[in-house]
């Protein structure tokens, strides 16, 4: 294996550690969701359970911070919808150079996601509040765009990475 190889590869526990960080926070958003969801049928229900005004716009705000970021999840696990039907037609140097080429493209992605949802984040997002919570600014809606960015681009790096590894590494079996 190439020397390169063996140095960038001593990266590899910060990807696991950033893949970790992102899916602990999924759950907890998930959690949250669930009892603030929960709570609030409840609530309709039974008197002295409450139903809180901002449970269905807290509820809309996790769930657009786990689409967004348990997407940038399945980049890393290579579990995005892909085309693969013909793989197994083409050329194996075809198929990695396809391969690079949606990396590429992804990573394009992450970078519009990270630059033009910032600036609605930042922009738009400051500008507004929630409606049933005045003193919470409108940023936290907008800013998993921007964040989901972030995680994409760290897991994008490490595919295009291994996908670059794979054309100067055979792999042992």
């Amino acid at each position: 294996m190439p020397a390169i190889f063996e140095k960038i590869d001593k990266i590899r526990p910060a990807y696991d550690a950033t893949y970790k960080v992102v899916m602990f926070i999924c759950k907890l958003l998930l959690v949250a969701d669930i009892a603030i969801t929960s709570m609030a049928v409840v609530g309709r229900y039974v008197p002295f359970i409450p139903d809180p005004a901002w449970s269905e716009e807290v509820v809309l705000t996790c769930m657009s911070y786990m689409a967004v970021l348990s997407a940038a999840l399945a980049i890393r696990r290579g579990a995005h919808i892909r085309m693969t039907a013909l793989d197994r037609y083409l050329p194996k140097k075809l198929v990695k150079a396809l391969d690079i080429i949606a990396d590429a493209a992804v990573l394009v992605l992450a970078v519009i996601m990270i630059t033009v949802g910032w600036k609605y984040a930042s922009g738009i997002g400051s500008k507004g509040t929630y409606v049933s919570m005045p003193s919470v600014s409108r940023f936290w809606m907008y800013f998993p765009v921007p964040l989901a960015g972030v995680a994409m681009l760290i897991f994008e790096l490490e595919s295009l990475y291994n996908h670059i590894k794979s054309i100067f590494v055979k792999e042992e079996v």
